[in-house]
């Protein structure tokens, strides 16, 4: 009877330590996944500042060869951007040399079939090429400061406006038509925004199209990760998670007697707290959500005049 007692306990014991052992390795996974989350976030936005640091220096080398920042989009939408010319410059000459369509007005699988890695953000959801995708091309991560305003287009013609939302457009190291020089950047390459994040947009959204006019773009008018949709306008649209916001109702300007559809794409990732960013003088810096919208926009011009300080 004592001996049967005995072993009912030892059972019982048995079972308890293992409902101890259970509960321990519970709690232990539940602080080992956000340590193993951190470490993986970390190495992902290493990556995706070692990738803008590598953008940054083929637009430094294309300026350095040619005199000039490459062109920020060609003067028709979907007909070249800044993207392209620097792919010499960052070991993708033989992608450069198949594409046909500078100039043409259109941009398709044909041309630019393929991701290239150095422009792809490993923390965000990568868009395949086709599917998804408009004309079957390829997206990307990275885009290029058009500066504090927003940019517009017609059926023919691109611009960046020179006034909207109350912000009047300072200069800007990327644009259409003319390539800028380094010597126009008066307000110093450490003070001006060359490169930023953005999200590949999913089911035919346009941002993180950068082989595009308006999709390689960004404007400071919105803050990093803004709760403020972006200005979309354009039949490829899509508010739909996991894009951003997207104000897709459709938003227009008059210039001098003609309309022109307005985009204001913000810079944005999927990192926590903020977006990378790589300087014209070819410095990486990650800049938080909270940055001063003031300070922000001033970072986006290039002939403002404005004092920027610590950001």
């Amino acid at each position: 009877m004592a001996s049967s007692s005995l072993a009912h306990l030892r059972r019982a014991f048995t079972l308890i330590e293992l409902l101890v052992v259970i509960a321990i390795i519970a709690i232990l996974i539940g602080l080992l996944l956000p340590a193993v989350q951190k470490v993986r976030e970390s190495a992902a936005r290493s990556k995706c500042q070692n990738n803008l640091k590598q953008l940054g220096l083929g637009v430094q080398m294309h300026q350095s060869a040619m005199g000039t920042f490459p062109i920020g989009g060609a003067t028709h939408q979907a007909a070249g951007t800044w993207m392209l010319l620097i792919l010499p410059y960052v070991e993708q000459e033989a992608i450069f040399k198949l594409y046909s369509s500078w100039g043409n007005g259109s941009v398709n699988s044909r041309d630019v079939p393929h991701q290239i890695n150095v422009a792809l953000c490993p923390s965000d959801k990568p868009v395949k090429p086709g599917g998804q995708t408009y004309n079957g091309s390829s997206y990307h991560n990275y885009a290029a400061s058009f500066g504090n305003t927003a940019v517009g287009d017609t059926a023919t013609v691109m611009i960046t406006l020179t006034t909207f939302n109350s912000l009047t457009f300072a200069g800007a190291p990327f644009g259409y038509t003319t390539a800028k020089r380094i010597d126009d950047i008066t307000d110093g390459t450490s003070n001006t925004l060359m490169l930023a994040e953005v999200i590949q947009g999913q089911g035919q959204d346009v941002r993180g199209f950068t082989w595009w006019g308006d999709g390689a773009s960004f404007s400071t008018g919105l803050k990093p990760n803004d709760s403020a949709a972006d200005v979309v306008s354009h039949t490829y649209r899509s508010a739909a998670a996991p894009n951003p916001p997207a104000n897709c109702a459709g938003t227009s300007v008059v210039v001098s007697g003609t309309t022109y559809l307005v985009r204001q794409f913000a810079a944005r990732s999927r990192h926590t707290g903020g977006v990378s960013v790589v300087l014209c003088d070819g410095s990486v810096r990650f800049v938080p959500n909270s940055v001063d919208p003031v300070v922000w926009q001033y970072l986006g011009t290039s002939q403002g005049g404005e004092v920027v300080g610590n950001f």
